[in-house]
């Protein structure tokens, strides 16, 4: 290997190791209230560390899995819709991101849907959503879903009793036409103690790049969280069908909720490895007559960093 070779694998080398930094860069968010203020107990650095380095090295692994499932459902014109429900700060966008983290974003693909509007409103409750449902090869995950209905919307006393009834009437039936046609439908609730809630929101409160996180609904959540779990309690004993069952994520550790959620989806299908042919990189062209005309400063971006 000469000279130039040698350069090119440090700088493949140093961009890869950049991409990790970014993925490390991303775990900022999961600062607690206790590291926010400075109040790190002595002597938990040592274990805080070794412990971060088995959660990467664990969630590289499973995500290198999932590229793997990605080519699988690809391969095979598989169809996956994963809902991801629970608490405010449950920690659901956080495996969201994990999980998409690698993937094609056009074959896994997040729908994260607002409040309707006036005209939703007025269509069938379900209309929306159907939409968002994946085509052959594709995987759909649902950052909230229908069961807002079943949650927020009970609570909050934004669906009335008919509606809140007709829901339970007929989300069994919408969801078995759904694994009828070929989808394969997985639920996840992430599962929260009061006191982790609790400190996620004062988490949210201290910390400036979460404060966007924390609504008016969701200070109010945190009020009726007895509400809440009547409602969750309701929700999984009439919804939990044969054909689409409810899984339950233990989320009060976040990192352990992400690994055993990915561990626990990559065993709800059958992938296998999927052969891809060899790639080799085309000589790319040169012409005599061409020239590249310089950039014009006027429209570079100042190099500050």
């Amino acid at each position: 290997m000469n000279s130039s070779d040698e350069e090119l694998m440090r700088r493949i080398h140093r961009d890869l190791i950049d991409s990790y930094d970014e993925e490390l860069e991303m775990e900022l968010e999961d600062r607690t209230v206790a590291e926010l203020t400075g109040e790190v107990p002595p002597g938990q650095d040592v274990h805080h560390k070794e412990a971060r380095r088995q959660y990467f090295r664990e969630l590289f692994r499973l995500q290198a899995e999932l590229v793997k499932l990605q080519d699988w459902v690809v391969g095979t014109g598989h169809k996956v819709v994963i809902l991801f429900e629970g608490r405010d700060a449950a920690g659901k966008g956080g495996v969201i991101k994990r999980i998409t983290q690698r993937l094609n974003p056009r074959v896994c693909r997040v729908a994260a849907l607002p409040a309707p509007n006036d005209r939703e409103r007025t269509q069938w409750y379900f209309q929306r959503y159907v939409s968002h449902l994946p085509a052959a090869g594709e995987m759909v995950l649902f950052d909230r879903s229908w069961y807002n209905r079943a949650g927020v919307e009970r609570v909050m006393g934004f669906c009335t009793d008919e509606q809140y009834e007709e829901f339970f009437r007929t989300v069994p039936e919408f969801e078995k036409m759904l694994v009828r046609s070929g989808i394969q439908l997985i639920k996840y609730w992430f599962s929260i103690s009061d006191d982790e809630q609790h400190l996620r929101f004062l988490g949210r409160i201290h910390d400036p790049l979460k404060q966007w996180k924390l609504s008016p609904m969701d200070l109010e959540s945190r009020r009726r969280w007895e509400e809440y779990t009547k409602a969750k309690e309701i929700m999984l004993e009439r919804t939990h069908i044969a054909e689409a069952p409810w899984w339950v994520v233990q989320a009060v550790d976040k990192k352990k909720a992400r690994l055993n959620c990915i561990h626990h989806l990559l065993q709800q299908m059958p992938y296998q490895d999927t052969e891809h042919p060899s790639i080799v990189l085309p000589e790319r062209e040169r012409h005599e007559d061409y020239v590249r005309r310089p950039v014009p400063p006027e429209i570079v971006v100042p190099e500050v960093y």
